[in-house]
C-alpha cells in the first residue's frame, strides 16, 4: 500500500509530466498555424510578442527571459530578430544604459490583434468542458508549486 506522502509525490511528478506534454502540444499547434503564414517565424518570437502585448510594453530583456523561462542570450537573439522584422523596438533605459526596454511597434500590435484571438480559442478548446473554477484551481495549484520551488 502506498502511503499518502508517496502518493502526493507520484501525483506531483505525474502533474509535472502532464504540464510538459500539454505545453509541447500547444507549442506544436501554434507553430503549425504560424507556419501557414510565415515558416521563418517561431513560437518563441510569438511568445515574446504575446508577453509584451498583454500589458508589458516597456519590459526589459531580463524580465522577458524570466517570464518565458529562456536564458537572456536566447532572448537577445529573438528580440534582435523581432527588431529586424519591425515588430518591436529596443530602447535604452534612461535609468540604466545597460538595460534595454522592449516595446511593440504598430506592426507588432497588428499581428497580435490577429493572432491572439486564435491562440485564446486554442486554449478554450483545450479546456473543453472544464469549469472556470476547475481551471482556476489548477492554476492556483501550479502557482503554489512553482512558488514552493522558488523557495528552495
Amino acid at each position: 500500500m502506498v502511503n499518502e506522502k508517496d502518493n502526493i509525490n507520484e501525483l506531483a511528478l505525474s502533474l509535472g509530466f502532464a504540464m510538459t506534454e500539454m505545453k509541447t502540444k500547444f507549442r506544436q499547434k501554434i507553430q503549425e498555424k504560424i507556419n501557414e503564414h510565415d515558416p521563418s517565424f517561431s513560437y518563441e518570437m510569438l511568445e515574446i510578442l504575446g508577453l509584451i502585448w498583454r500589458g508589458n510594453d516597456g519590459i526589459n530583456q531580463q524580465e522577458i527571459a524570466n517570464q518565458i523561462s529562456k536564458d537572456k542570450s536566447s532572448v537577445t537573439y529573438l528580440i534582435s530578430n523581432l527588431v529586424k522584422r519591425d515588430l518591436v523596438l529596443r530602447i535604452e533605459d534612461t535609468n540604466d544604459r545597460r538595460n534595454k526596454k522592449i516595446y511593440l511597434t504598430e506592426k507588432g500590435n497588428e499581428i497580435m490583434k490577429n493572432v491572439f484571438p486564435w491562440v485564446l480559442e486554442l486554449y478554450k478548446k483545450a479546456a473543453g468542458d472544464a469549469k472556470k473554477s476547475e481551471v482556476k484551481q489548477a492554476f492556483d495549484l501550479i502557482k503554489k508549486m512553482t512558488n514552493n520551488l522558488d523557495q528552495l
